[in-house]
C-alpha cells in the first residue's frame, strides 16, 4: 500500500469510528424503522381495504409529510439517512489494499449498495419536504415506459427484473440463514431480547425479499408483455398480490413481515455494530 493510499485509509477509518457520526447513524436506524412500521400499515391497508395509496417507502413518506409533527420527524429521517449512507460509503470504502477474501468484498459492495439506498431514501424525503408528489413507483413506470420504446431496451427491463429477483432470493436467504447478526452486537442483548431480535430480522428480511423476488418477476413480465404499469417496483408486488383472493393473505403476511423489520431496524440503533 502507498503512502497516500495508506493516508486516505486512515483519515477514512478515524471519519467512520467518528461518535457524531455513529450518533447520528443509530437515529437513522430509527427513522427507517419507522418508514418500515408505516410501509407495513399502507401495506395491510392495500390488501384488507382496497387502498390505493402508494404501497412503498414513498407512500410512508408521503404519510408522515401529511402533518407538521411528520414533516418535522422527515427532517430528522433526512438527516439519518444521509449519515447512514457515508456510515456505509466508510464502510464500502476502507479495506486492505488486493483483499482477497470474497466475504470481506461481497460485504464492501454490499455497503455501497446500502449508501446508495439510504441517498435515494433522503432524496425522496428531500423532494417530499418539498410539496412534490414523489412516487417511486411512477418513477419506475415512467423510465420503463422511455425504455420500452426499442428492443434493446426491453431487454434491459428484463435483465434489471432478473437481477431484483435474484437479490430478494439473496435477502430472502440472507434472513434465513441469520446472517445478519453478524452486524449485531449479540453480546450486548439479555437473554430474553436475543432471541426475539433475531426473529424480527429473520422475519423482516424474508417477508423484504419475498416482496422483491415478485416485484422483480412482475418487471420481467413488463419487459415480455411490454406493460409498463407492471414496472412500478413494489408498488406493483403488492397490489398484484392484492388483486388476486390467496394473494390477499400472503400480502398481510408480508405486511406483517415489514413490520417485523421496521420493529427490528429500531432495535439496532442499539445494538448495531457501527
Amino acid at each position: 500500500m502507498t503512502s497516500a493510499a495508506s493516508n486516505v485509509k486512515s483519515t477514512a477509518s478515524r471519519a467512520a469510528d467518528s461518535k457524531p457520526l455513529e450518533y447520528l447513524a443509530r437515529g437513522g436506524f430509527i427513522g427507517y424503522g419507522i418508514i418500515h412500521l408505516i410501509f407495513a400499515w399502507i401495506a395491510f391497508q392495500v390488501a384488507f381495504q382496497g387502498s390505493s395509496q402508494e404501497s412503498d417507502q414513498s407512500g410512508a413518506l408521503q404519510t408522515l409529510a401529511g402533518n407538521g409533527l411528520g414533516k418535522t420527524l422527515l427532517v430528522i429521517i433526512v438527516i439519518g439517512m444521509i449519515a447512514m449512507a457515508i456510515w456505509q460509503a466508510f464502510e464500502a470504502a476502507i479495506g486492505e489494499s488486493g483483499e482477497q477474501d470474497r466475504a470481506a468484498l461481497a460485504e464492501r459492495v454490499l455497503s455501497g449498495a446500502r449508501a446508495i439506498l439510504y441517498l435515494y431514501l433522503a432524496y425522496y424525503a428531500i423532494k417530499v419536504l418539498q410539496g412534490s408528489n414523489a412516487s417511486m413507483g411512477d418513477t419506475s413506470q415512467n423510465k420503463s415506459s422511455t425504455l420500452m420504446d426499442s428492443t434493446g431496451g426491453r431487454w434491459l427491463i428484463g435483465l434489471i427484473g432478473l437481477v431484483v429477483v435474484g437479490v430478494g432470493v439473496g435477502m430472502f436467504i440472507y434472513g434465513y440463514k441469520k446472517k445478519f447478526t453478524k452486524h449485531l452486537n449479540t453480546g450486548q442483548m439479555t437473554h430474553g431480547t436475543r432471541q426475539p431480535i433475531i426473529r424480527l430480522g429473520m422475519a423482516g428480511y424474508m417477508a423484504k425479499g419475498t416482496a422483491y423476488a415478485i416485484a422483480g418477476v412482475l418487471v420481467v413480465v413488463a419487459a415480455v408483455k411490454y406493460d409498463p404499469e407492471k414496472a412500478r417496483g413494489l408498488d406493483a408486488a403488492l397490489k398484484t398480490l392484492a388483486g388476486n383472493s390467496w394473494g390477499v393473505w400472503v400480502l398481510g403476511l408480508i405486511a406483517l413481515g415489514i413490520a417485523c423489520f421496521g420493529v427490528y431496524c429500531i432495535a439496532q440503533a442499539k445494538y448495531r455494530k457501527v
